[in-house]
């Protein structure tokens, strides 16, 4: 599959037209994409009107700290878990005004991986503010900057079609 910077900012000039359409504010919440969604957001011009911001979690340390993700669950589940990205999706709307949000927890490589977890492996979590999230884990191929540009359209796509059958 082929993705490119334009193709990536196509999905956020869309996934703004809807949000905006519905009054709602996005919020990401980040870990091996490093706001590299927020930076395809970002670049779309007005997007302020529609997001509200991103949180860079890279270490567990900071998805605890920012965002309240138990260190038991960490520890239990790994960082690239949905329990993970669940509880990072709900610190994100405790702490954020946003009426939509992403969380984003993998491992792009190129080393890192474990035969339960080999590199490639992303959950992300999507949903609206007061209703149920949903997740998916990705299993994607290519170099760590494939995997995390593959990381981010499957984050604008499950997000655009979640707000477009809102």
């Amino acid at each position: 599959m082929e993705i490119s910077e334009q193709s990536l900012q196509s999905s956020a000039k869309k996934l703004g037209a809807r949000l905006l359409m519905q009054s709602r504010r996005l919020a990401t919440a980040e870990s091996c994409t490093g706001g590299w969604v927020a930076k395809i957001i970002t670049d779309v011009p007005g997007s302020s009107e529609w997001f509200e911001c991103t949180v860079v979690t890279y270490s567990n340390a900071s998805k605890h700290h920012f965002l309240g993700v138990p260190e038991g669950l960490l520890l239990d589940h790994g960082a690239v878990s949905e329990y993970t990205v669940l509880a990072m999706l709900k610190g994100l709307f405790e702490q954020t005004r946003a009426d939509a949000g992403i969380s984003i927890s993998g491992i792009a490589g190129p080393d890192g991986g474990s035969e339960e977890k080999p590199v490639g492996t992303v959950w992300i979590a999507w949903g609206l503010r007061g209703q149920l999230a949903q997740t998916q884990m990705f299993r994607f191929d290519g170099d760590r900057n494939q995997v995390r540009m593959l990381s981010v359209a499957a984050a604008l796509d499950a997000m655009l079609e979640l707000v477009e059958s809102a």
